[in-house]
């Protein structure tokens, strides 16, 4: 089983950083660099449905369990999106279901560290690394974003 912390202090209010993480215009920014295309669709309530999309009809299904504005947000994944339909049974939509990606913004002086845990994720070695050297490009890209 996965478990990955990734971390990086960014320049701006953890209130910033909040909106650059999931605010519509710049959510497809940051995310690009895991898929050109993403999109999320969710409400952002606690117990409220998440897709995440790659832009055609392929991505994962969460649950938000945690949602604390500004300071922390838990996605629980529960399986896939395939071609558009939610799919909870295959192989695939069972190696990551019940797994977590937690967000966690904490002040540090005029700055925001932000960290990222990601565990429970029962993947295949080659997609483990492509998370592994994919997420600090990610967060830099967002780094980016949130100091403009």
């Amino acid at each position: 089983m996965m478990k990955e912390q990734f971390k990086i202090t960014i320049n701006a209010t953890r209130k910033k950083v909040w909106e650059t993480l999931w605010g519509e215009t710049t959510y497809p920014v940051w995310t690009a660099t895991f898929c050109e295309g993403s999109t999320v669709t969710t409400d952002w309530q606690e117990g409220s449905k998440v897709l995440f999309a790659d832009g055609k009809d392929r991505g994962m299904i969460s649950v938000i369990v945690r949602n604390i504005p500004y300071e922390h947000m838990s996605f629980k994944m529960l399986g896939e999106l395939i071609n558009g339909v939610e799919d909870y049974t295959s192989e695939n939509a069972k190696k990551i279901a019940g797994a977590f990606e937690n967000y966690t913004l904490t002040p540090d002086g005029d700055k925001t560290l932000l960290t990222v845990d990601l565990s429970g994720l029962n993947l295949d070695q080659g997609i483990m690394d492509y998370f592994t050297a994919t997420w600090p490009i990610a967060l830099e890209v967002l780094k980016t974003v949130a100091e403009e």
